[in-house]
This record gives C-alpha cells, sequence and structure tokens, in this order.
C-alpha cells in the first residue's frame, strides 16, 4: 500500500458560463490527493490520509477518493471547512489564490496521526500542506516517525507566492524532509529555487549527498530524469496539445511510484539499488500518465486503460 499524505481540497477551476459569463466550477483537487487519485486508477494500492472537512465540499473529496479506488480509511474528519483555491490559467499555466485559514487540512495535528499496518511500504508527502502548521509539522512529525522502516518519497512543490514571509522556516522544514527522505521528486524550476543555478545533474547529486537515494526531476515539456549517485537517466515527454498542466507533476509521481510498486521496488533495500531499466520504466510510467493529464482539463489523471 501506497499513503499519500497531504492537502485535500477544492480548486475552482476557471469556466464560462451558458450565458457566456466567467464563473469557476468546483473539482478535487490538492497536489498530494492527485497523486493518491492517480495512484489508484493505475491499479496501485493507493490510500489517503489529510485532514478532511465533514462539510460539502469535503464529501466531494472523498467520493472522489473512492471512485478512484483510493482507500480513505485514514481520513481525520472533522467540522473544520475545506480549503478551496480558485486557479488562473494563462496559457495553460495554472496560478492559484489560496483560503486555507482554519481549515480541516491545515488545522491537522499529530493526535490525529494514524497507526500504520504493516502492509503501507510507502509514504508520499508534499505539496502546500509542508508550508503552514500545524498541519505541516504533522506530516514532517509523520514521516521521522515512519522513515525508519518504510520508504519515503518527497515533493515539495514549491509554490513560492505561498510561502511569502515564512521561507526560511519553509526551507529548513524541506531541508529535512529530503534528509530523511529516499526518494525526492522536483521540477527544475523547484530544484533551481533550492540550490540555485547550475547544471540539473550536479544540482541533483547535491541533494542525493543530503540523505536520498534518488532524484527525479521533471523538465517541462522536454521529458523527465532520474539521478543516482552512478546513474542519469532521461526520458522525452511524450508530445501533446497542453489543455493545461493542473496535476501534471502529481500524476508523474503516482506513475514513478507506481512501476516501482510494481517492480517489487518500495523497500529500503530496493531503492537503495535501482536497476537502470526499473528507473526507465518509472520515469515512463511517469510522463506517459502526465501526458494524459495535461491533455484534459484539470487534475484529471489517467486510468491504466487509457494508457
Amino acid at each position: 500500500m501506497i499513503l499519500s499524505c497531504g492537502e485535500a481540497l477544492i480548486d475552482m477551476l476557471p469556466r464560462t458560463s451558458t450565458e457566456g459569463e466567467p464563473c469557476f466550477a468546483p473539482y478535487a483537487g490538492g497536489a498530494v490527493f492527485n497523486t493518491a487519485i492517480a495512484l489508484g486508477r493505475l491499479g496501485a494500492p493507493s490510500a489517503f490520509f489529510s485532514g478532511v472537512s465533514n462539510d460539502m465540499l469535503g464529501e466531494i473529496l472523498a467520493d472522489t477518493l473512492t471512485a478512484s479506488k483510493v482507500d480513505t480509511r485514514y481520513l481525520a474528519r472533522s467540522d473544520r471547512p475545506t480549503t478551496v483555491a480558485f486557479v488562473k490559467l494563462v496559457d495553460g499555466q495554472a496560478t492559484y489564490a489560496f483560503y486555507d485559514e482554519a481549515t480541516a487540512g491545515r488545522m491537522l495535528s499529530t493526535d490525529q496521526l494514524p497507526t500504520l499496518p504493516k502492509d503501507v511500504d510507502a509514504l508520499f508527502l508534499g505539496g502546500i500542506s509542508l508550508v503552514n502548521d500545524p498541519a505541516a509539522s504533522t506530516y514532517e512529525a509523520l514521516q521521522a516517525r515512519e522513515c525508519a522502516t518504510r520508504v519515503t518519497m518527497v515533493d515539495p512543490n514549491i509554490r513560492p507566492g505561498f510561502i511569502a514571509g515564512k521561507e526560511a522556516e519553509y526551507r529548513a522544514r524541506i531541508e529535512r524532509m529530503i534528509a530523511r527522505a529516499d526518494i525526492v521528486k522536483l521540477s527544475d524550476e523547484d530544484l533551481r529555487w533550492l540550490e540555485g543555478q547550475g547544471d540539473l545533474t550536479a544540482l541533483a547529486r547535491g541533494i542525493l549527498v543530503k540523505g536520498p537515494k534518488v532524484v527525479f526531476i521533471t523538465e517541462g515539456a522536454n521529458g523527465a530524469r532520474a539521478v543516482t549517485a552512478t546513474q542519469d537517466i532521461f526520458v522525452t515527454a511524450q508530445k501533446v496539445a497542453v489543455v493545461d498542466t493542473v496535476g501534471a507533476g502529481d500524476t508523474f509521481n503516482a506513475g514513478v511510484l507506481a512501476a516501482l510498486h510494481e517492480a517489487g521496488a518500495l523497500t529500503k533495500a530496493g531503492v537503495s539499488n535501482l536497476p537502470d531499466a526499473t528507473l526507465t520504466a518509472a520515469l515512463t510510467l511517469g510522463t506517459r500518465a502526465a501526458a494524459v493529464t495535461v491533455a484534459r482539463a484539470g487534475a484529471n489523471p489517467p486510468w491504466a486503460h487509457e494508457l
């Protein structure tokens, strides 16, 4: 079982009404939520942990998880409201305005952490859930508690506008979580935000020195690479007509994890010694799945039969 741990929210996506007026439509989303959904649709054993509201928007989130074959037993339900993000699209690129004060997700606390059974092989963490306390510290505490015996993967999915005024604290948390992680995924922009300018492989190896065994780097429409201490493998992205990029990186993460699960590599020993073929398969499934997501509106990851 792969347990995705992080934000679940409602994306309000721009649409046009039947009267021709600009409007917004609600879609279940959140970076980590999207990864859990994509894992379930790809056929991997997927579960999700987050603070989720009992309100009508929270019901949309829970129902969407169930419809995509994601185990919801670990949801921490409460009567706090659901986080909402209004999305602006410019040439297919998304920017966000978040409404997150006192929500079920943001107020998640350590006393709500689940006890995990042995069949949870790996934890995936990341997204905006690592920015604001108490939730950010709660997810970090979960990783710290589990990282000695279970594989953990971190994708900070950095949104500089969302961390304004708390960058030092945020950088420190990401550094600690990267050091504990077995797998790190970063976009090329995220990598340079963390490490500065330079060659991507060299920067990724700088991340490896901190503790992880493998770093996956997405490079937009070009493709993605996997970097270890001795390997640098690149897979070219499929060319598609992009509708928008919402959920692309999240879907890539799911493809990587699903492929590693299929290869039996989601163990501490397995991720420490990944063959070229396994890394290539992970990159290939990640980029193929992401190509489907960007070719349609919103975060709508593919089912296995669509690949």
